[in-house]
């Protein structure tokens, strides 16, 4: 059998394929962002931005002080949450009690204003950024060529998705962060700075958009519009996920970018919406999401 509906084989496994590094991408987005609402109360439509920052950082790191790839890849991310960090004490820690509103309005203001003053001083059009020698070339699947950057960024946002589900899950950390967000009162009774933990906990997670937005860099041109364009789709995963489960967005943030592969194959016309057609079901279905505690 060398095709499906009609669909060549090699064609399919090609477009799942790609679909699953677009899911990679969703994956370490709507992980940062359902940590900041389930630890923090906080509905962060900044997240966008700082994921456009996180390209800028890449950027500027590469074409002004000349460091290389890997150097980036590691600043950046560091850079985008210390900005974070500066945003949670200034505007954030005043919003965490009272209604989600609120952070949604404060943090939209602030996507629009960031991405204003990029398109400001940058300009709209894209900024080239190079694959790095190391990552260069690509592997021979038989049904299609893989580029080894775009093998890199699955195995990179794979591992990171993973250490960090590890460490909310699984550590003494983690629990002193649930903790904190149940009973801050008690936690802090403890001796355990948990103002210090929140403004860390944000920092990581807008840190964790930088880092995909210095890994998308190489693969798309860095523009100022470049969050706007992904962030109501990680919204999307974040609700059909549930909000504020950790695990459930990293699995459904793989499921959808492998189900907009599969409509690109069969119904190209419908790909720019297949994700919203599964959230609106979703929220007909279980409104809370598919891996809410509370469905």
């Amino acid at each position: 059998m060398t095709d499906i509906f009609g669909v060549p084989i090699a064609v399919l496994l090609g477009q799942l394929l790609l679909g699953l590094i677009n899911g990679s991408f969703y994956a370490l987005l709507s992980l940062g962002l359902a940590i900041i609402f389930g630890m923090l109360n906080v509905i962060n439509f900044a997240h966008g931005a700082f994921y456009m920052l996180g390209g800028f950082a890449a950027w500027l790191l590469l074409s002004s002080l000349g460091l290389g790839y890997w150097e980036t890849l590691v600043i950046a991310p560091l850079v985008v949450g210390a900005l974070g960090a500066v945003v949670e004490r200034l505007f954030l820690k005043r919003l965490y009690r009272i209604d989600h509103l609120y952070s949604l309005l404060l943090t939209f203001g602030i996507a629009l204003m960031l991405e204003g003053l990029f398109r400001h001083v940058f300009g709209a059009a894209g900024k080239p950024y190079p694959i790095p020698p190391s990552l260069t070339g690509g592997i021979n699947l038989g049904f299609m060529f893989l580029p080894v950057y775009r093998a890199w960024v699955i195995v990179a946002s794979l591992a990171v998705c993973l250490a960090t589900w590890l460490a909310i899950e699984r550590t003494r950390l983690g629990a002193y962060l649930r903790a904190a967000t149940e009973n801050p009162s008690l936690v802090q009774a403890f001796g355990i700075n948990v103002p210090l933990m929140l403004t860390l906990t944000y920092a990581f997670c807008v840190g964790l958009a930088g880092f995909a937005g210095a890994l998308a860099a190489p693969l798309y041109q860095v523009s100022p519009g470049m969050g706007s364009s992904i962030i109501i789709v990680v919204f999307a995963v974040v609700v059909i996920g549930g909000m504020g489960s950790i695990g459930g967005a990293i699995v459904t943030a793989l499921a959808l970018g492998v189900i907009e592969g599969l409509t690109k194959t069969f119904y190209p016309a419908a790909s720019s919406i297949a994700v919203f057609v599964v959230m609106v079901l979703v929220i007909l279905i279980r409104p809370s999401g598919l891996f809410s505690r509370e469905a």
